[in-house]
């Protein structure tokens, strides 16, 4: 695939998620000629893949929950690598 454009990148997930569900209602609807259609789809799976990789960055920078050998409980960064 493709790399994402920049304009897309730039995005935050939520202006990213909202463009992508508004494609996505527009493609239901049958809104628009052919090439507009495909134009509109390949765009939301750019949108779609730069939403899961906020989605993983974010993941990967919630701490994850630790229980010792001696039954305490404790939180670490999780590994991002």
């Amino acid at each position: 695939m493709a790399d994402i454009p920049p304009e897309i990148a730039a995005l935050s997930f939520e202006d990213a998620l909202a463009e992508l569900e508004k494609i996505v209602r527009q493609l239901e609807e049958g809104r628009g000629r052919l090439d507009e259609a495909i134009a509109a789809y390949e765009r939301g799976a750019m949108l779609k893949r730069h939403c899961e990789e906020k989605l993983r960055e974010a993941q990967a920078k919630v701490d994850r929950i630790v229980l010792s050998s001696n039954g305490t409980v404790s939180t670490e960064p999780a590994d991002i690598g």
